[in-house]
């Protein structure tokens, strides 16, 4: 019996090339990640103003101590209400939704292409041409919106200037604008899905509801995880429409993390504050995304 061994003298030369391979990934994810982030993380322990950027003065952990003890306006507890309510809502709808149209769709017929293609295509055109087109929709005086809801006989609501409703209109506008890309998720999910199982389930008498809720949606946790991940980092970061349609009002109705981290920085001009605002939200998104796949992981049989 001839045995055929493998020299391991090439196996560091072959190490050598695959590091070469991924230097340039390491490189730039170094460079526009970790840097960046080490960066902001120290910037947070300074009293920084963009105008005086030589005159910068190190206070330590007081940029944090001023923000859990609500001394910056807008109050950093509420700013996190405000914007814990809008991930909170759009993670459960935008995945309930998204799942909805998915498995209403997921036929391949011309009407349901048709539909899929007008649904994603919300998500892939730029957020501050529809956000300008979701405020005229939204005019309190001649807003197609409030025209529908008159026809209805109900009383015209100014979405966008009541504190009561703008928060409520962004998350409607986001809804909108961010459906198609879970929908995309679950269709792939779907066609993952075990046929047999659902033919086998229909033969011994499952309803349709019961095939879903047995044999599709456990088929579809992966997707879901991964759903409602992208969802919450999205949420959590989400700009461009705060600062096209309301600018964070009004009052601070509608003033988010993300948007406070721009306003602080941008306008205010307070560098350290604006880091320790970025480092805080970081760290949540980092911990809802870590504590939503151990729980993938628990359920995973």
């Amino acid at each position: 019996m001839t045995v055929v061994t493998v020299s391991r003298r090439r196996r560091p030369f072959a190490s050598r090339w695959a590091y070469a391979f991924i230097a340039p990934a390491v490189v730039v994810f170094a460079v526009f990640t970790i840097v960046p982030t080490l960066a902001t993380l120290g910037i947070s322990l300074f009293e920084w103003n963009w105008l005086n950027i030589g005159q910068s003065t190190l206070i330590g952990l007081d940029n944090y101590t001023a923000m859990v003890s609500g001394a910056m306006l807008p109050s950093f507890w509420s700013t996190l209400a405000v914007t814990a309510s809008f991930v909170v809502s759009m993670v459960v709808i935008v995945t309930a939704l998204g799942l909805a149209i998915a498995v209403l769709l997921r036929r391949p017929t011309r009407l349901s292409m048709f539909g899929r293609s007008a649904i994603f295509l919300a998500f892939v055109t730029p957020q501050v041409a529809t956000s300008i087109s979701w405020i005229w929709m939204y005019n309190d005086r001649f807003g197609v919106i409030n025209a529908v809801l008159e026809r209805l006989a109900l009383p015209r609501v100014n979405w966008l200037g009541d504190p009561d409703t703008a928060l409520l209109a962004i998350l409607i506008y986001s809804l909108w604008h961010a459906t198609g890309f879970s929908m995309m998720i679950f269709i792939g999910g779907l066609a993952s899905v075990s046929q047999e199982l659902g033919e086998a389930a229909r033969i011994d008498g499952c309803s349709h509801w019961q095939e879903f809720w047995y044999i599709t949606l456990p088929e579809l946790r992966p997707f879901v995880v991964f759903a409602v991940i992208i969802a919450t980092i999205n949420a959590l970061q989400a700009f461009t429409q705060f600062f096209v349609m309301t600018g964070g009002g009004p009052g601070y109705s509608t003033a988010t993390l993300g948007f406070q981290v721009y306003q602080q920085a941008f306008v205010s001009r307070n560098a350290g504050y604006a880091a320790a605002l970025a480092v805080v939200l970081f760290a949540i998104t980092a911990v809802m995304a870590y504590a939503q796949q151990r729980v993938n992981r628990r359920l995973d049989p």
